[in-house]
């Protein structure tokens, strides 16, 4: 007599932004899931979540229910707080969290204010007027560009990479202020990867079943259907979440 395989595992996941066919990213997650399906084995059902939604999808614990939380590109976003709401509860409920490019951002602007007591922390690109920025306009933009990327030994980015250096691409004008980023050590936000000249291009949180933003877009690799290494983590953790084992930390 045989057996049926056990079925996979689906993992709920939450992609938070403004989704529009002119963001190159959105138009990627099609195609990354079905890849991550076919290559990986890794079954995402992905729910698209505005930021116009996500403050009362946090607030009702609905995307506390989610497998994974990923805050897509695509800022100014419709409605910043909710942004930095779904990534709170991604934060403080342990729930696999991916941000990228704005995701990055706003995963600063939220540890800033909720952890640091920066409580008015702004981003320059929603406050241009404001005196000290924690996110502020690069001073050489970075739409369009490539660029490496070293990660720090034994981080979760060095991890989820698989290797210490990589190349990557990216579509931004904005990054965060050096002068804020020893608060946000000093509070345990870890910064795990930077480029060539020492600029801050990877967070992560230690002791969090995973948590990483990255300023560079993943989703952007290659032509979607060999997903990026980053991506990949991502989808395996919020898997491992749905079904039901303890997700692995970042490296001790």
């Amino acid at each position: 007599m045989t057996t049926s395989p056990a079925p996979r595992p689906v993992a709920r996941i939450a992609l938070v932004g403004d989704r529009s066919p002119h963001v190159a990213s959105h138009t990627r997650i099609p195609v990354l899931l079905d890849a991550l399906a076919a290559r990986d084995g890794l079954v995402l059902d992905a729910y698209w979540i505005p930021t116009g939604e996500a403050r009362a999808a946090a607030a009702s614990g609905t995307l506390a229910r989610f497998d994974g939380v990923w805050v897509l590109p695509g800022s100014p976003y419709a409605d910043a707080d909710g942004a930095l709401a779904a990534i709170r509860v991604a934060r403080e409920e342990g729930i696999p969290f991916l941000g990228t490019c704005g995701g990055f951002q706003h995963a600063l602007l939220e540890y800033a204010r909720t952890v640091c007591g920066l409580t008015d922390a702004p981003h320059a690109e929603d406050d241009p007027g404001a005196a000290d920025p924690l996110i502020v306009p690069l001073a050489c933009s970075l739409v369009g560009h490539e660029g490496l990327v070293r990660t720090e030994p034994g981080s979760l980015a060095e991890a989820a990479l698989g290797a210490e250096r990589s190349v990557e691409r990216y579509h931004c004008a904005y990054g965060p202020s050096p002068r804020h980023l020893p608060v946000l050590a000093a509070h345990g936000l870890r910064l795990s990867g930077h480029d060539e000249d020492g600029a801050v291009r990877v967070v992560e949180l230690p002791g969090h079943p995973f948590f990483l933003a990255t300023l560079f877009q993943p989703e952007l690799a290659g032509d979607g259907t060999k997903p990026h290494p980053v991506v990949r983590a991502f989808a395996a953790s919020a898997v491992q979440r749905a079904a039901g084992y303890p997700v692995a930390g970042p490296p001790s």
